[in-house]
């Protein structure tokens, strides 16, 4: 009899008709997954097989918008989900309720409250994060602290009556394959010889599900994903650190012999654990790839050939994608796979990246209160840091001669200069498209980028000259900046964020700008929030044109762990 490996994980809720929502999991043998809520509405699928895993993506249809409802995951008679000796609360599908008509939709209109109806829009909270290590066992020493998602989970299981989030970003090393925890290495060792390369990195598919079985088990996480929906988008150390750094360290990596497993492996699994549940029912029916492996008894080759492609041509596969929820426009962008590197031509997006960015951006100004770009690495960073990768950049690019250049390519690789920064055309372009989305009578009121990766959490607001075409733009512009999860930062490195804002890092900056004979940034940009250390969590509460933000970090006491408030504050821009 099959049973439940892994999951549930609650993924894509339809913000649109309300009555749809997918659930994700892994079963331990083939079989039928079949998901039934307490309001009648249910779905079912077989499993797929990958590897000698078997899983199922179930599309829950019939839901009640503006209704929470209890759900159970059940295999042929059994059901196997939530555990009979559970002490958590019934895992539930929350359906949104559908806006009506929007009063008066552009600037100052609110979205409708309910179908059909003019009022006040309902609140919508995402939180975002990024940069989880699996947590320590309950009875071990975790020197990274307490897990920001951990201690959410136990708050809202100890008061369902809580505010919980309405959807749950994580931008990021959701898993690090190469930074192991010691129950992984010994599951790695009892498979192979440690002392060979990788060593006690992960080194294929089957090491990977390791990864995701130490992540995704904890049972507070477990709930937590099984009843909050969530959107993912990896970032380095869900393959490796630094991955697509550059030209030559992709040339020096592709020579190791381990390398190209690693990396299709890497890719597999998230598009298994992590890209299928971003997508809609709708993408998921078009997706020629779901479609070929869902068909055959065993899909394992059919999505080696698409990873291995995916690696060998970044453009022939888009992991960014689009997310509605009423008034809100998410995207999450990719700024790992769909790097060029070349020296000359290097850019953070390709070219068909760039341009669907930029068609999502741009498409209908009128039809949204908010624009949220998820980017795993954040567009401003602390000006020195920044300053020190145009610098590098520009060194790396030939600005002062071979000599320069190589060692430009080693300040690079051992400094993680690898940021929007780093890209410099990229980043101007990306500039320049974040003021045309917030510029004109119908912009929306904000538009924000929500990074992690740098184990910090700021507040970063762009100032655009009065020089520059078109004028300023309307919408307030932001730098929303959450992380770690669950992770930690050496004090050295604290100190160097906290100096890279500061008057003394700017003119160093501006030195190495002109040592590096390259142009100053398009904007200038200032902190307004933080920086803040620890492991932590990011929430925006949106409600029609307003905007609200919530840091909390998650606190040791004496009896448990709790999530302090930080901050609080308004996001909406002064008329």
């Amino acid at each position: 009899m099959a049973g439940l490996r892994l999951g549930p994980l609650l993924r894509y809720v339809d913000h649109e008709s309300g009555s749809t929502a997918t659930v994700w999991v892994e079963a331990s043998r083939p079989c039928t997954v079949e998901v039934r809520c307490a309001d009648g509405a249910s779905g079912a699928s077989p499993t797929f097989a990958v590897a000698g895993h078997h899983y199922a993506l179930v599309v829950v249809e019939g839901l009640t918008p503006g209704t929470t409802t209890a759900y159970e995951v059940r295999i042929g008679s059994k059901r196997v989900w939530p555990p009979e000796d559970s002490r958590l609360p019934p895992s539930t599908i929350t359906a949104p309720t559908v806006a009506g008509p929007a009063a008066g939709g552009g600037p100052g209109g609110t979205a409708g409250g309910g179908p059909g109806e003019d009022g006040p829009a309902p609140a919508l909270r995402i939180a975002f994060g990024s940069c989880r290590w699996a947590a320590a066992p309950a009875d071990g020493h975790d020197p990274a602290g307490p897990d920001a998602l951990v201690t959410l989970a136990a708050r809202l299981a100890a008061d369902p009556a809580a505010e919980r989030p309405d959807v749950l970003l994580l931008l990021g090393d959701q898993v690090y394959a190469d930074e192991t925890s010691g129950a992984t290495r010994r599951r790695l060792a009892a498979r192979r010889d440690l002392r060979e390369p990788p060593g006690a990195e992960v080194a294929d598919y089957e090491e990977y599900t390791c990864l995701y079985d130490e992540s995704w088990r904890d049972p507070e996480v477990r709930w937590l994903l099984s009843t909050v929906p969530s959107c993912m988008i990896f970032d380095d150390h869900d393959v490796i650190d630094d991955w697509n750094t550059s030209a030559a360290w992709q040339e020096q990596i592709r020579a190791t012999p381990w390398w190209h497993e690693r990396i299709v492996s890497g890719l597999m699994s998230y598009w298994v654990y992590q890209h299928l549940g971003n997508l809609s029912p709708a993408e998921l029916a078009a997706d020629p790839l779901y479609a070929t492996v869902r068909a055959v008894p065993d899909g394992t080759e059919a999505l080696r050939r698409s990873a291995a492609g995916a690696d060998a041509d970044p453009a022939r596969t888009r992991w960014s994608y689009q997310r509605i929820f009423g008034r809100v426009q998410l995207l999450m962008v990719d700024t790992r796979a769909a790097r060029v590197l070349p020296e000359g031509r290097r850019a953070m997006l390709d070219d068909g990246e760039a341009a669907w960015l930029r068609e999502k951006v741009l498409a209908d100004p009128s039809a949204y209160d908010h624009i949220l770009i998820g980017s795993s690495l954040p567009w401003l960073l602390p000006p020195l840091a920044h300053d020190a990768e145009t610098w590098n950049a520009a060194l790396c690019g030939g600005s002062r001669g071979g000599r320069w250049a190589r060692f430009g390519e080693k300040v690079r690789r051992a400094a993680d200069l690898e940021h929007w920064a780093a890209f410099p055309d990229s980043f101007a372009r990306f500039t320049e498209l974040l003021r045309r989305a917030g510029s004109g009578p119908e912009a929306p009121a904000t538009v924000c980028v929500l990074s992690g990766d740098v184990h910090h959490a700021y507040i970063a607001e762009p100032r655009w000259p009065d020089t520059v075409p078109g004028g300023a733009p309307e919408s307030r512009v932001l730098q929303l900046t959450c992380s770690p999860l669950h992770n930690s930062v050496p004090r050295s490195i604290r100190w160097a964020f906290r100096f890279g804002w500061s008057g003394a890092g700017r003119s160093i900056g501006r030195l190495l700008i002109r040592h590096g004979r390259t142009e100053p940034s398009p904007v200038s940009w200032s902190r307004t929030g933080g920086p803040w250390f620890g492991n932590q969590l990011m929430t925006l509460t949106l409600r029609g044109r307003n905007s609200a933000l919530t840091l909390v970090q998650a606190k040791s006491t004496f009896r448990n762990n709790l999530l302090v408030k930080v901050l609080e504050r308004s996001l909406t821009k002064e008329p």
